[in-house]
């Protein structure tokens, strides 16, 4: 393994940042323990909630954000993981105040699609509403048609099956909330969507191994898979 130090912003949500980890740790073909990468992990869930802020309701998460960048710079991070799709809405002046990289989920995505060898025709994007209204999804996939689903889906569903008293923020993953995801799939494939994006870690966590109507695409996975190449070949 080379020296790269993989640095986890973590703690929106912490069972996300989790997740990230042990993703990372699956695709490692490790024999023993110092085989892994190293790994180092903050998780901040004082970090104020960004869907709030996007919305305008709450404070910005960006102060907060960078101190945690800036210890896991500190630490010796050579690169930056954000398990939060929502929070990639502040990415600039974390960067702006860090010296290491930050992994750019989006990019990811973006790249992932453009390398399937049949493009969907139309995609379904299940995330938070702060996630849909920053505009990162019509920014970074703009050569595609998206789906949305419509206010009333979105409020009483999608973000409820997150953020609700029983979702998967607060009861994590249960087989309601699976069951619930999979009948908003389906609403997405009535509407005539091809291909899914995880838009929300918490969801991408919920449907992990799962069997739905229409293929997942789960930017977590593209967040460790691009940890590990970089952790394994670093000049490529």
């Amino acid at each position: 393994m080379s020296d790269t130090i993989i640095g986890i912003l973590g703690g929106m949500g912490p069972e996300a940042t989790w997740d990230l980890f042990g993703r990372i740790l699956r695709l490692t073909p490790a024999r023993k323990d110092s085989d892994h990468h190293h790994i180092i992990i903050d998780s901040n869930s004082k970090i104020p909630d960004r869907t709030q802020a996007i919305m305008g309701t709450g404070i910005s998460p960006v102060n907060e954000m960078i101190a945690t960048g800036k210890r896991l710079e500190q630490a010796g991070a050579s690169i930056i993981l954000i398990p939060c799709m929502t929070a990639h809405y502040f990415i600039e002046p974390i960067r702006e105040a860090l010296s290491i990289p930050i992994i750019n989920a989006f990019s990811l995505t973006k790249a992932y699609i453009h390398s399937l060898s049949i493009q969907p025709n139309k995609i379904a994007v299940l995330a938070t509403s702060g996630s849909l209204k920053s505009g990162l999804y019509e920014k970074y996939l703009s050569d595609y048609n998206l789906y949305i689903p419509p206010e009333d889906v979105q409020t009483t569903q999608v973000m409820d099956v997150i953020f609700g008293s029983k979702g998967i923020k607060a009861a994590g993953v249960t087989t309601q909330n699976v069951r619930r995801l999979e009948n908003l799939i389906y609403h997405c494939k009535m509407a005539g969507a091809d291909i899914i994006i995880a838009g929300c870690t918490e969801i991408g966590l919920a449907l992990k191994n799962q069997v739905m109507s229409l293929p997942v695409i789960d930017p977590l996975d593209l967040m460790a898979a691009e940890a590990h190449r970089i952790a394994t070949n670093p000049k490529i």
